[in-house]
């Protein structure tokens, strides 16, 4: 490396072995002091602005080596320290551009994905995305998240979208996770699902509808299936059962209604199906009372007539009488 003292007022050139040119700019004391340049190896401009006490001091500009500028504003003692920055990678696509605050990502900024479509915007905070509203993009530009942030992660309020810009799901969230009450959409756009959420699954009280957006089932989740007390529904709202559910089935006592809302079963269930005890009704009246299979009669029954007089008292096996049994 040389240097060479320029019109003897302080202002030097500085160059690398081959004798391309390093820096230029002004010298107090020895050190670099006032404006000046670098340069890469290639001679292209590196870096514009102001020095002290030897290092980047005061408003400047930073370019890669395709020339493209990547951050201006004010350094201190040699860093970034307040303004506006802009990174590109190694192709030259633009990744991050926003604010500088005493070093860090703070205020607002924009970040992009590798084809140059927006995946971020939002305002940071040492660096991070933090607090405030946000909004996230998938890769071909449409928004997939806009909502609240604290500490980097989504807090508070917030929507979903689904790949063609739908409303997927609003509701709130903590620590990136849905918590609390929400609101879940088809790809129609019409609603699936309201209800409580934990950790990022249905849990609590909660509704869910078909695809015509009319009642389906009422009752509570836990870990993101039915369980609990719950009602199921015909369309037009009108009731076909009342259960219990564990993990998703039907499992404990339950009532079944016609779509005229008369009862025609209850008694016990277990994965879904009729086993255990139950009685039959039809019309009001009662049909049949005695045990259930895997959702057939098996073992022991009653059948009733028309005016509830005992018909058939024995047993069955696959849903027909087998075995003893008297008539």
């Amino acid at each position: 490396m040389s240097f060479e003292i320029k019109e003897g007022n302080g202002k030097v050139k500085e160059y690398y072995g081959d004798g391309k040119l390093l820096f230029e700019g002004e010298y107090i004391n020895g050190e670099i002091n006032g404006k000046g340049k670098e340069y890469d190896k290639y001679g292209k401009l590196k870096f514009e602005g102001e020095y002290l006490n030897g290092e980047r001091n005061g408003k400047g500009k930073e370019y890669n080596y395709n020339g493209e500028l990547i951050f201006e504003g004010e350094y201190l003692n040699g860093k970034r320290w307040n303004g506006k920055e802009k990174e590109y990678d190694t192709y030259g696509i633009l990744k991050f551009e926003g604010e500088y605050i005493n070093g860090e990502r703070k205020g607002k900024g924009k970040e992009y994905y590798y084809n140059g479509e927006l995946e971020f915007e939002g305002e940071y905070l040492n660096g991070e995305r933090w607090n405030g509203k946000e909004k996230e993009y998938n890769n071909d530009g449409k928004l997939k998240f806009e909502g609240e942030y604290i500490n980097g992660k989504r807090n508070g309020k917030g929507k979903e979208y689904n790949y063609d810009g739908k409303l997927k799901f609003k509701g709130e969230y903590i620590n990136g996770e849905r918590n609390g009450k929400g609101k879940e959409y088809n790809n129609d756009g019409k609603l699936k699902f309201e209800g409580e959420y934990i950790n990022g699954e249905r849990n609590g009280k909660g509704k869910e509808y078909n695809n015509d957006g009319e009642l389906e089932f009422k009752g509570e989740y836990l870990n993101g299936k039915r369980n609990g007390k719950g009602k199921e529904y015909y369309c037009y709202g009108k009731l076909k059962f009342e259960v219990e559910y564990l993990n998703g089935e039907k499992n404990g006592k339950g009532k079944k209604y016609n779509y005229n809302g008369e009862l025609i079963f209850e008694g016990e269930y277990l994965n879904g199906k009729r086993n255990g005890k139950g009685k039959e009704y039809y019309k009001g009246k009662l049909e049949f009372e005695g045990e259930y299979l895997n959702g057939k009669r098996n073992g022991k029954g009653k059948e009733y007539n028309y005016n509830g007089k005992l018909e058939f008292e024995g047993e069955y096996l696959n849903g027909k009488r087998n075995g003893k049994g008297k008539e």
